[in-house]
């Protein structure tokens, strides 16, 4: 029978993130986090994210980027403009979502993680997420979605439908950079703009 490998350093961030009983306490635990060597060597800060008191909407990414990483917030270049600008489109407030990534730290040249640095993460994400307590996650592109999905998944297939994991209500969509690669008239933008109104819909029904 084949053994699945526990990787000892996954579980250390499981148990140091699960200590953490408050966002500001798990937002100073998180800042000296070397679990990935390579990412805490370039890195420039560690990006825990926006969790507002009393969000009912998480949105999920993927990493920080540059500007994420310069300045210590998530979402906050172009993706982020766009991705403010459809939610309010879609009638909900930056302010009150919380926004947090699959990883903490900018991947080096924004590359896509890797699944041992995802799986490293994971216990930073699932304590954010056990805080926040959200009623429903937007996963924002492939990787966000596979972290919860699984690997394999193809975003189109899933995405614009909400999925039951783990007692949470996933929706996948688009990441807002894809939908500014693909341009005003792509696809990834369309189905992004209408997967935030399908989540504003959804956190309505639920009012």
């Amino acid at each position: 029978m084949r053994q699945t490998r526990i990787d000892p350093v996954s579980l250390q961030v499981f148990a140091r993130a699960a200590e953490c009983v408050s966002w500001a306490e798990l937002a100073a635990a998180a800042q000296t986090c070397v679990a990935c060597p390579e990412l805490a060597a370039s890195r420039t800060t560690v990006v825990v994210g926006d969790a507002p008191a009393g969000a009912r909407l998480a949105l999920v990414g993927e990493a920080p980027g540059a500007e994420e990483d310069r300045t210590g917030r998530p979402f906050v270049g172009r993706a982020g403009a766009l991705l403010d600008r459809l939610l309010a489109e879609a009638g909900l407030d930056r302010c009150g979502v919380a926004v947090v990534n699959v990883l903490q730290c900018r991947p080096p040249g924004n590359r896509t993680p890797t699944t041992t640095e995802a799986t490293r993460c994971r216990g930073w994400l699932e304590r954010k997420l056990h805080l926040i307590a959200p009623e429903l996650v937007v996963t924002l592109g492939l990787s966000a979605a596979a972290a919860f999905l699984g690997r394999g998944v193809r975003l189109a297939s899933v995405r614009g439908e909400v999925h039951e994991v783990d007692g949470r209500r996933i929706l996948p969509t688009y990441h807002p950079a894809a939908a500014i690669r693909f341009g005003p008239n792509g696809a990834p933008l369309a189905a992004l703009r209408a997967d935030l109104r399908t989540a504003a819909g959804l956190l309505t029904a639920r009012s």
